[in-house]
Parts: C-alpha cells; structure tokens; sequence
C-alpha cells in the first residue's frame, strides 16, 4: 500500500513562500494521479492542485492559480507543491493524496472520494 508524508509546512507572513514535499513510498504505475487538498477549520476539505503521471497535465483550483504550482519528481517519488504568494486564507492543513486507475478528468476534479491515501497533512500558516 502507499505511504504518503508530507513536510515543509510552517508559518510565514502573508507574500512569503512555501514549498511542501510529500514522499510516497509502496507507489506502482496505477497511482496516476497526486493531487494536494487542504483544509481550514470550520470549511470543507478542497482540492488545490492535481497532476496526472501519464503526461503531467496540472490542474488547480481558481483560488490558487498563478501562485501554487504543483510538480514531481518521479525518480525520487515525491511530488511538491510550490506556494508563492502566499495570502492569510491560504492558512490550512495541507493534504497529499494519490488517486489508482483513474482518467485525467477524474484526477482533475479532484474530489476527495476518489483518492484512496492520504499523508498526515502539514499546517500551513499565514499571518497578515
């Protein structure tokens, strides 16, 4: 089974930068697609950013495009998610999650019932 880990979360102020980690380990060929969510007190789990291993078509929720970028490093199996920008709603715990056997659009839609594992989550906080 996948193990997901995720690392580099902490507290930055608003405009600052952040770059999460997350190292898989047990992951095969079927684990096509990565996607990163987070989720705030009181609000609902959403997804931020996904990518898809068969071609490495990105997706990202409107709030965070143009300043997250999600990549990966395929030989290290460990995919990141560069958060520049950064503004106090941003503030999270962030989740990496790999979604088995399923098509681009699902990957992209990013809803959490597709994804099967889960790292820990890493807080991310942002003060104004």
């Amino acid at each position: 089974q996948v193990q997901l880990v995720e690392s580099g979360g902490g507290s930055v102020q608003a405009g600052g930068s952040l770059r999460l980690s997350c190292a898989a380990s047990g992951f095969t060929t079927r684990d096509v697609c990565m996607g990163w969510f987070r989720q705030a007190p009181g609000k609902e789990r959403e997804g931020v950013a996904s990518i898809y291993n068969r071609g490495g078509a990105t997706g990202y929720a409107d709030s965070v495009k143009g300043r997250f970028t999600i990549s990966q490093d395929i030989s290290k199996s460990t995919v990141y998610l560069q958060m520049n920008g950064l503004k106090p709603e941003d503030t999270a715990v962030y989740y990496c999650a790999t979604a088995r056997s399923v098509w681009l659009s699902a990957c992209s839609a990013r809803r959490p019932e597709v994804f099967g594992y889960w790292g820990q989550g890493t807080q991310v906080t942002v003060s104004s």
